[in-house]
């Protein structure tokens, strides 16, 4: 039996759902003896999994509206293209990975064309926690077969507003394992028995280097200089960025290291054991040091433009901007965004973390993980996608 599966996804966290996922689709596929054959918008992770990649979308991507513009051109081809693709070679379904602007396209296009092309919606747009203008939702709900949610508060959101809902819980539980022990991450990263490591995860998009990279690494150098014993390490997400962080390094004159994307995955477990404190943009990866209960600081920075419209014009809302918080409704992680995103403040906040003033972070971790659900939400999510096109 053969079968053809399309998946659209962006975004470096997109590509590691759509990897994680392809893996669990194929080895479904294979226990049903069936041929399965995986095309799509994605990156370098989904490739490695066997994906035919169409177009590698995790170069394309932004935040913001002034920021975007000069990827609008780009990916409307790309659309253009996976469009046409799609009704003259329909797959057996369509999945879309989060990546909100472009996936609500497609999907909306594909259902007005009557297409009879099963869509299915996995790690959906967070509007359970963010409102624009008038509180209208996307069309995801009339286009969207089956939306495969990753979080109770989503699941119930949809549910109440009609949509065929599945709560599958949290991927990245399937993702945490067991650390290594200290002595061994010492050994592995060369590091003596006093140092520690000061995480730094800023950027995930191009425009993210430039408005908030500098604020980091200026309250990492002034945390240095009152912790010699801290080392930073800057895992880096796309090989393109090494370059940036390494200069970047020099520049503030921090004593650090970056790790290329090669040795990030191999690196990591070794690298968050020995981890005191974590710098991090918002995002997946705030969830995923969470887990490993690693004590954390967010920030974000958009360009004031782009600041402006969201709220002057869009009446963009949303309470917080760390999906930790947003999932218990607390400020469990320090957020600083905008104004308040400032190298001053993050050191305050990470002296006093560093000093054992953790407590409130270690309580949320704890509370955070009942709400995320049991282990397997990748396969159970595959395993349903595989039984439905069959």
């Amino acid at each position: 039996m053969n079968k053809k599966i399309f998946i659209s996804t962006g975004e470096v966290s997109g590509d590691l759902h759509g990897s994680l996922l392809s893996k669990a689709l194929l080895d479904e596929a294979k226990k049903k003896s069936i041929d399965l054959e995986i095309c799509g918008l994605g990156g370098e992770r989904m490739k490695k999994e066997g994906v035919k990649i169409l177009r590698d979308t995790t170069s394309i991507s932004a935040i913001g509206i002034w920021e975007a513009l000069p990827l609008i051109l780009p990916t409307i081809r790309i659309q253009k293209r996976f469009y046409k693709l799609l009704k003259k070679h329909p797959p057996d379904c369509l999945i879309l990975i989060d990546y909100m602007g472009p996936n609500i396209k497609i999907g909306t296009k594909l259902k007005r064309s009557k297409t009879n092309i099963p869509i299915f919606y996995y790690i959906a747009p967070q509007e359970w926690a963010w409102r624009v203008g008038n509180n209208t939702t996307t069309n995801l709900i009339k286009f969207s077969d089956k939306i495969f949610a990753i979080f109770k508060k989503e699941a119930s959101f949809y549910k109440k507003r009609g949509g065929n809902v599945l709560w599958v819980g949290h991927p990245m539980i399937d993702l945490t394992k067991k650390l290594p022990l200290k002595k061994d991450a010492r050994t592995i990263l060369n590091l003596r028995p006093d140092q520690n490591i000061l995480l730094l995860m800023p950027a995930s998009r191009p425009q993210e280097l430039r408005y908030i990279l500098p604020t980091f690494m200026r309250a990492a150098k002034k945390l240095q200089q009152k912790y010699p014993s801290l080392i930073v390490y800057i895992p880096s997400c796309r090989r393109a960025f090494d370059e940036i962080f390494k200069k970047s390094i020099r520049k503030y004159q921090v004593k650090g290291l970056v790790i290329s994307p090669k040795d990030s995955a191999k690196l990591k477990p070794y690298i968050y054991s020995l981890t005191k404190i974590a710098f991090c943009k918002s995002g997946t990866v705030n969830m995923e040091l969470a887990l490993y209960g690693i004590p954390q600081i967010v920030g974000y920075r958009v360009s004031r433009v782009t600041a402006f419209i969201a709220k002057k014009i869009l009446n963009f809302k949303v309470r917080f901007i760390s999906p930790v918080n947003l999932l218990v409704n607390k400020l469990i992680i320090p957020e600083f965004v905008q104004k308040e995103f400032d190298e001053n403040k993050i050191f305050y906040k990470s002296c006093r973390i560093l000093e054992g003033k953790s407590e409130k972070i270690k309580k949320g971790y704890t509370f955070l993980k009942k709400e995320l659900g049991e282990e397997g939400a990748v396969q159970k999510t595959a395993k349903e996608i595989i039984n439905s096109i069959i």
